[in-house]
């Protein structure tokens, strides 16, 4: 839910909305020097806010003038995007009648959607969560259901979703520690103000199909209608294995001509987490001096930090956005039929859409945002493939995944860099324990899927039966 949502508001639905607006439009004014900055520094923001106001609907106005009701899928960003691919595809063969949207927030998230979702009939910002720009854009989509990943929850477009009888489903619904503690914590100062806006924007919302019990029991004490919760599932455990790319295809044939072992992936590493992962990296270079890292950063505004990173540390490193690979990087010839040079042992992924099939090659997998408080990322990519996923203490977004794998000694969670780096040792050492890890954790994600199948028979209530 947006962070304006939760202050102080009045008990009267339509003076606690017009707060509400007003409080988003203060925060938006209190912002926007920070906006201008960032959207003239790097391109962000600027691009896209027309389309987020609702005074652009470009995409969406060329979509037939005939057509029946669409199906809307919102995700935020990456994770929620690659977790629905899955259930758009599933979606677009069972109404082939229904266009497709899709719609996110966050640019990296638009161009994976692009990427990897060429298949929807449009592609869209999710709209800031005024109802004039909310309203533009219902109308240029004509949505027949709206399916929200995970549970980010703008209490102005549900309201005016359920003003035109669209229904609106929760899917992959999850409240983190994190959120939940915060949400108590405004609760218990603004609760007589807070809990009956929660309440009413929670029950504009058609059905929340959440992750776990505890999500479930969790969004209950928020306010959502008991009755219309239920448990689905984690749609991230039914992702699709990515296929092999002309990436992955060239690193795994280039390390295996050049001797290049172990390759470890340092997926989704957020700020000030680069150094982080290149000292666990320099632990096993210790005693693998031919082992080689791909240091894959969260967004694509971290690039530069961490090439700087990465240059501060001595080691010679490749960026994947110069890489040709017939065989130049910066100009400069990599290896007359486009190897790797000796010297180089850092490849910095500074692409989107590429890490997922690179786990695959893995030796060793660290997920990023877990060795500073950030909350952690996603392990299921690394397992899938039966790799084992290593991780910081910090994954209270992914708390209940991550206590699964560590259980079931499927996964690693380590205190600090040294330790990441020492287990990677350990793994290496150890053959069979590798391959038992591995096996862990691919048997655990192939055993929970379903959460896909269960969204489409709660889909199905609103749009009907699929077409056989």
């Amino acid at each position: 839910m947006s962070c304006a949502a939760a202050v102080i508001k009045g008990p009267e639905p339509r003076l606690v909305y017009f707060i509400y607006s007003f409080l988003m439009g203060a925060a938006a004014l209190l912002l926007l020097p920070y906006w201008l900055v960032r959207g003239l520094r790097e391109g962000k923001y600027l691009a896209n806010l027309r389309e987020r106001l609702g005074l652009s609907t470009a995409s969406l106005d060329k979509l037939p003038a005939d057509r029946a009701g669409a199906i809307w899928i919102h995700a935020v960003s990456v994770g929620e995007l690659l977790s629905s691919i899955a259930l758009a595809k599933r979606l677009k063969e069972a109404y082939p009648g229904r266009l497709l949207v899709v719609s996110t927030t966050t640019i990296t998230g638009q161009s994976l959607a692009r990427e990897r979702m060429p298949f929807a009939d449009a592609i869209f910002y999710f709209p800031l969560d005024w109802r004039f720009c909310v309203r533009r854009v219902l109308l240029a989509a004509r949505p027949s259901l709206v399916v929200v990943l995970e549970t980010e929850i703008w209490p102005n477009f549900l309201r005016e979703a359920r003003r035109q009888n669209i229904p609106v489903i929760f899917i992959g619904g999850r409240i983190s520690d994190r959120s939940f503690a915060r949400y108590q914590r405004y609760l218990a100062k603004f609760g007589f103000f807070l809990r009956p806006f929660l309440r009413n924007a929670l029950g504009d919302a058609s059905a929340f199909l959440m992750q776990s019990e505890r999500d479930a029991e969790r969004i209950r004490a928020l306010g959502a209608p008991a009755e219309r919760v239920s448990v689905s599932g984690n749609l991230k455990y039914d992702m699709e294995l990515p296929a092999a790319t002309p990436l992955s295809s060239w690193l795994e044939a280039e390390a295996r001509r050049q001797g290049r072992t172990p390759i470890v992936v340092a997926g989704s590493v957020v700020a000030a987490e680069e150094p982080l992962a290149l000292i666990a990296f320099g632990v096993l270079q210790g005693e693998h001096p031919n082992a080689l890292l791909v240091l894959a950063p969260r967004k694509p505004e971290r690039f530069e930090a961490a090439a700087d990173f990465i240059h501060e540390s001595r080691r010679k490193f490749i960026r994947r956005s110069q890489l040709a690979l017939s065989g130049h990087v910066n100009g400069t010839a990599v290896g007359s039929n486009g190897s790797i040079p000796r010297d180089v042992t850092v490849i910095l992924l500074d692409t989107i859409g590429e890490l997922a099939s690179l786990y695959r090659l893995a030796d060793g997998a660290f997920v990023g945002g877990s060795l500073v408080p950030s909350g952690g990322h996603n392990i299921l990519e690394p397992a899938a493939f039966g790799k084992i996923p290593v991780f910081g203490p910090s994954m209270e977004n992914f708390a209940e995944i991550a206590a699964r794998f560590v259980t079931a000694d499927a996964a690693i969670q380590v205190e600090s860099p040294e330790d990441a780096g020492v287990a990677w040792i350990e793994l290496l050492r150890n053959p069979e324990r590798r391959q038992k890890m591995g096996e862990n954790a691919k048997h655990l994600v192939d055993s929970s899927r379903g959460a896909t199948d269960r969204a489409l028979a709660e889909i199905s209530k609103f749009l009907g039966s699929p077409a056989k």
